[in-house]
């Protein structure tokens, strides 16, 4: 299935950027009568797998969470930049409205910032961290250093306060740019843990190899991941200061030869190309759409009798 989602924007004006054209819509906004979740943190994560460095975490539980129930799980890379009631993502009132409306299950997200060691800084909207600390390195590795980080560290420290599905289906994974790249590198490794994935503006590209992912799948049996890809054709296009052209340094070719690749193998993709730059823009406006499409089979009920299912989801008293 594939999906062209060309109008989630309101019309570009004469002289706009492109990422003009991008608004968010409704199911970004909070709204009267919807239960809102709680988003707790920031928390420190030590770690191991990378000495000397820590970052910051923050943890949405939705109004709905029941402790007795285990919940769907979501961790986004870059933390920070999906969690503010101003940002472009505003993923918190996302959630409150989707599963409000039962169109993704009770799930709990964590929004995990890249490490810093103690001489560095912790990442900031204005700073995504690639100049300032572990950014590139995790995030843009192809080897499975930073699913370790993920499964063995992160996952504990959450599961002391949550409970959590063990069930690989239930949880997904996304990113922007090189936190998407990275989220779908901590699938590919450990899809015994994570089988969905959300990837905007994707950085395939060679920062550090990545450009190699399409070849990768094509080589490799098909794994059982789920994955929506969201680029802009006017995303970084690999023209170089000399006048040349690096097609392995193109994000938008790249997100293309990831489609390609992951449609011959078979896996379960979904994408969208947009007008947008190498910005969140389009990615914020059509997020809630990309959740319902990735969750769109939770496991539920259907039985025309049953109307359990088919009311709005409202917190047990």
């Amino acid at each position: 299935m594939r999906m062209f989602l060309a109008c989630c924007a309101a019309v570009l004006c004469i002289g706009a950027g492109p990422d003009d054209a991008y608004r968010l819509g409704p199911d970004s906004e909070p709204h009267d009568g919807v239960p809102q979740g709680k988003l707790i943190g920031p928390a420190v994560l030590p770690s191991n797998v990378y000495p000397n460095t820590t970052r910051n975490y923050w943890v949405y539980v939705p109004a709905q969470y029941d402790a007795a129930k285990p919940a769907a799980l979501m961790i986004f890379q870059d933390g920070h930049a999906f969690t503010g009631p101003k940002g472009d993502y505003r993923i918190p009132f996302v959630f409150d409205n989707l599963i409000y409306r039962r169109e993704m299950p009770v799930t709990i997200a964590v929004f995990i910032n890249p490490g810093h060691t103690p001489e560095q800084s912790e990442a900031t909207s204005k700073e995504w961290g690639d100049r300032t600390n572990n950014r590139r390195v995790e995030y843009n590795a192809l080897n499975d250093t930073y699913s370790k980080l993920i499964v063995d560290e992160l996952l504990p420290a959450i599961k002391k306060g949550y409970n959590i599905s063990d069930d690989p289906e239930m949880r997904a994974i996304a990113g922007a740019s090189s936190g998407a790249i990275c989220a779908w590198t901590v699938a590919w490794h450990r899809p015994d843990q994570f089988r969905k994935v959300v990837s905007t503006i994707g950085s395939f590209t060679n920062i550090m190899g990545g450009h190699a992912y399409p070849d990768m799948i094509r080589a490799a049996d098909r794994k059982p991941i789920r994955i929506f890809l969201q680029d802009g054709v006017n995303d970084n296009r690999g023209l170089r200061p000399n006048g040349g052209y690096d097609a392995t340094r193109d994000w938008h070719a790249q997100n293309i030869r990831m489609v390609a690749a992951l449609t011959e193998k078979g896996y379960d993709v979904n994408y969208t190309w947009g007008i947008g730059t190498h910005s969140s823009k389009q990615g914020g406006a059509i997020m809630p759409e990309m959740l319902r499409w990735t969750w769109r089979d939770y496991p539920r009920t259907d039985d025309a009798r049953d109307t359990s299912n088919r009311t709005l989801l409202v917190p047990a008293p």
